[in-house]
């Protein structure tokens, strides 16, 4: 499965962590963690979201400071205080957000920043792109590097910035989610690579959700679990449902809030909303789902797996070159979000500063979407501020002040805001992209209360997240979507987070 030649020769590791612990607010993201890099070593990190991660190699890149625990370099103790003290010690990071400018050609990206000069002050565009030709060479591709970087698949995209990673000298490589958007080809290519990379002694870091891909690629994996470093292990002797078992805790499962539900699917419903074989040929391939009267849908996967784009899709805001969407029978062809919002499709996106006015009053965000329907011509106040009142009642809105800038209130309280837009007129269909990320345990509960009295008004509901909790607590049937296609359906039954996270 994984090919093994970690480093040796009694030299020390490439990286190590000892006791390094890291709290924000009192709060504990890290306890104590080792973890340790070998110079020719792919070394696979996994763990739930908030498992600590992120926080982990942020440290290690230079990103956060203030820390407890000891971390060396090839042996020598190190305390960076910025990502150019890392870069400086050899260590690059390719985000899950690709960082390379579309615009600049594919060697303009490879030496972004970091431009040779010729003698007469001017940019040596002959060496840059020849040196970039080598580079990217020496991966194993064939790109012309004078190719605008945009007109590149992401696959290609990702691998000439991990050659950028490799020009600044960079020995210790940390990927974070770096197969999430690509295809099975481009992973293949992507994992021919890295083994190259591995073979040249240096050491790679393989952050990811898909633990199938983590398996294959890495020599030893290291599970994280609420701040702690649970077990590091060879690959070759773990399973798939091994490495689950040490990401949720083994005998949890059905122990707690959200690790498992019964699924209540039921079929003798109105369907409201059918999509078929949704494809826009990059993102989402032969998607189909049907959202009835009264149930909530919830649609699962990791970051990257299409829930976006399909929220997207069907609300108008993502152009499709293959499929239908029917909304009570009826063909729709959205050309325009407002065309969706009119067809009584409503959307609450992941990203709550894309619809919300955080400048505004409250009553004025509950009030925006109804304008139309309480006065035509000139506008009313004091009815907006009436329907706030009792929608800020309602939901327990926090403090309960319509007149209250939205920006002063907590996130959770702001989606309570979100969602009270759509309950004096109900949509057909309302579609929720992560409505309990960041919140703290009372909010969540709010929000979990709203989305079912929603339900059981008779609004046909999809809720989407990448937290298999939310989509526990939340679902009567759920989808598994993984790298933009449908992997499982759950409509009824028992169902354990451990079901979701092997079917992603």
């Amino acid at each position: 499965m994984s090919d093994h030649s970690p480093g040796g020769g009694g030299s020390p590791p490439l990286l190590q962590l000892t006791n390094v612990s890291k709290s924000f607010g009192g709060i504990a993201a890290l306890k104590d963690v080792d973890f340790t890099l070998e110079a020719g070593e792919i070394h696979g990190l996994v763990g739930e979201n908030g498992a600590g991660k992120s926080t982990t190699m942020k440290i290690i890149a230079g990103v956060y400071h203030d820390y407890d625990g000891e971390m060396r370099v090839e042996g020598k103790p190190v305390h960076f205080r910025s990502a150019r003290d890392a870069l400086a010690a050899g260590i690059g990071m390719v985000h899950q957000e690709l960082s390379v400018v579309p615009e600049l050609t594919v060697a303009e990206n490879v030496f972004l920043g970091v431009q040779p000069i010729t003698k007469f002050g001017t940019v040596d565009w002959p060496r840059i792109n020849a040196e970039a030709s080598r580079l990217i060479g020496s991966l194993g591709l064939d790109i012309d590097p004078t190719t605008r970087m945009g007109s590149l698949p992401v696959g290609l995209q990702q691998l000439v910035e991990l050659s950028r990673v490799l020009f600044s000298g960079a020995r210790i490589i940390i990927l974070d989610e770096p197969t999430s958007a690509l295809s099975a080809p481009e992973v293949k290519r992507l994992f021919d690579v890295l083994r190259k990379i591995k073979g040249e002694g240096r050491g790679i870091v393989f952050i990811s959700h898909f633990l199938d891909d983590v398996l294959e690629i890495s020599d030893k994996i290291t599970v994280f679990r609420n701040g702690k470093k649970v077990i590091t292990e060879a690959a070759s002797v773990l399973t798939k449902n091994d490495v689950i078992s040490h990401m949720i805790g083994r005998g949890s499962v059905g122990m707690h809030m959200g690790e498992s539900a019964t699924l209540k699917g039921d079929d003798s419903k109105q369907v409201t909303l059918t999509a078929e074989h949704m494809s826009d040929g990059k993102y989402l391939h032969d998607v189909s789902l049907k959202l009835r009267s009264g149930e909530i849908t919830g649609v699962y996967g990791f970051m990257g797996c299409g829930q976006v784009e399909l929220a997207r899709a069907l609300f108008g805001k993502l152009k499709l070159k293959r499929g239908n969407i029917t909304l009570d029978g009826k063909p729709l062809r959205f050309r325009s979000t407002a065309a969706a919002r009119g067809a009584g499709i409503a959307f609450v996106p992941e990203n709550r500063r894309m619809m919300l006015f955080r400048g505004e009053p409250v009553f004025k965000n509950i009030s925006i979407s109804i304008l139309d329907r309480i006065h035509r011509l000139l506008l009313k106040p004091a009815a907006e501020r009436k329907i706030a009142e009792r929608h800020t009642a309602d939901l327990q809105i926090r403090p309960p002040k319509p007149d209250m800038l939205l920006g002063s209130l907590s996130g959770g309280n702001q989606q309570k805001v979100a969602l009270a837009k759509w309950l004096t007129h109900l949509p057909k269909v309302l579609i929720l992209s992560e409505p309990t990320r960041g919140m703290d345990v009372g909010a969540k509960e709010d929000v979990i209360r709203i989305v079912k009295s929603l339900r059981d008004r008779g609004v046909a509901i999809l809720v989407l997240s990448t937290e298999p909790e939310t989509v526990l607590t939340l679902a009567d049937r759920i989808t598994v979507l993984r790298k933009g296609a449908v992997a499982e359906e759950f409509n009824t039954g028992l169902i354990h987070k451990a079901d979701l996270l092997a079917a992603a």
